[in-house]
């Protein structure tokens, strides 16, 4: 029977397939259908800045209201329409005791002070490590990338000075280079990568003449990029690498996989194709591996990466001279009027 044994932060997972962020976690049983589907960890929800701005202005408004309190109010206790933060700790503790397998938290802040103050708060709740989200929404013309990166950098030492539990970085793909990037935030000591977070992008519905953000889920070509980047930096870093986006079989896992990825994370076919899928993955990686003679995960990971194959323009490749040379194969699939 093939072993399908690999490491995400350097902690042992059963098999390589991770339940991503997303709101399926939020409900308990859905918890349960994703570790007796076969998870081998699960991301619970992220925990957001605008949350715990909003609960610390809750909190200001609840305190000035507190003091014209007087001895004819029913009650003297600030009403608390949501715990905010708080609630989600108490729901992210909830999680880690309703199942067996690693459960990691997430975290999406801007203020360093709020970052470090939340992953221990966080840390606390008896999670085996943290995914903290790293992004920039560009709306300043003055502020340069360097000064982006040098922010982030900055936070990781102060969360890996702060937090006893191992730390993961999920990366957005828009970075000038990202292989500079994850590097230098490995040298931190950083224990793995998750490549990439999808960001919702704004759209405007012309007839409200108003903006909304449609909630998209990956398609399967979303994969590519990941792909890329995972074969470029497989055996160059000492954290562990997370492949994520448009992975929704077996086989996408597969190819991340000999492309380099210790991991996959998945979200999109959970909601495509229900959280049972996971079992369907299993079990097409177990039947390849079968098939192709392999016993473990570390026998074919990374045989696809740029350090083992013979092809060095393979990950270079940006352009469209391929499909120029192959262009009777694209008309076939796609024939002309």
């Amino acid at each position: 029977m093939a072993n399908l044994k690999t490491k995400y932060m350097g902690i042992e997972l059963k098999n390589p397939i991770i339940a991503g962020a997303c709101g399926l976690v939020s409900q308990k049983e859905n918890l349960k259908r994703m570790e007796d589907a076969g998870a081998a960890a699960i991301v619970y929800k992220s925990l957001f800045e605008e949350q715990i701005q909003l609960e610390n202005l809750q909190i200001s408004e609840q305190i000035d209201e507190f003091k014209e309190r007087n001895a004819e109010m029913i009650s003297m206790f600030p009403n608390m329409e949501h715990a905010g933060p708080e609630e989600h700790l108490i729901n992210l503790r909830e999680a880690v005791k309703a199942v067996k397998i690693p459960v990691f938290g997430s975290l999406n802040a801007i203020d360093e002070e709020n970052w470090v103050d939340y992953a221990k708060k966080i840390e606390q709740t008896g999670i085996a490590g943290i995914e903290i989200n790293f992004y920039h929404v560009p709306t300043d013309f003055e502020i340069i990338g360097k000064a982006i990166i040098n922010e982030q950098i900055d936070i990781i030492r102060a969360l890996k000075k702060e937090l006893k539990i191992p730390i993961a970085v999920k990366l957005s793909p828009y970075y000038t280079n990202p292989l500079f990037v994850i590097k230098e935030m490995d040298k931190l000591g950083a224990d793995g990568f998750v490549l990439f977070n999808r960001l919702f992008q704004p759209d405007i519905d012309i007839e409200k003449e108003e903006m909304h953000f449609p909630y998209n889920l990956s398609q399967h070509e979303d994969n590519r990029f990941p792909l890329r980047i995972t074969g470029l930096l497989y055996d160059t870093i000492n954290g562990n690498i997370c492949s994520s986006r448009g992975i929704f079989n077996g086989k996408d896992v597969i190819s991340m996989i000999l492309a380099g990825a210790d991991c996959v994370q998945v979200v999109s076919t959970l909601y495509k194709n229900k959280i049972e899928q996971i079992t369907t993955i299993l079990k097409e990686i177990e039947a390849w591996m079968d098939k192709k003679g392999y016993h473990s995960i570390a026998e074919f990971q990374g045989k696809m990466s740029r350090k083992n194959i013979s092809d060095p323009f393979a990950y270079r490749r940006a352009q469209y001279v391929d499909i120029l040379m192959k262009s009777e194969e694209i008309f076939k699939k796609y024939p002309t009027i």
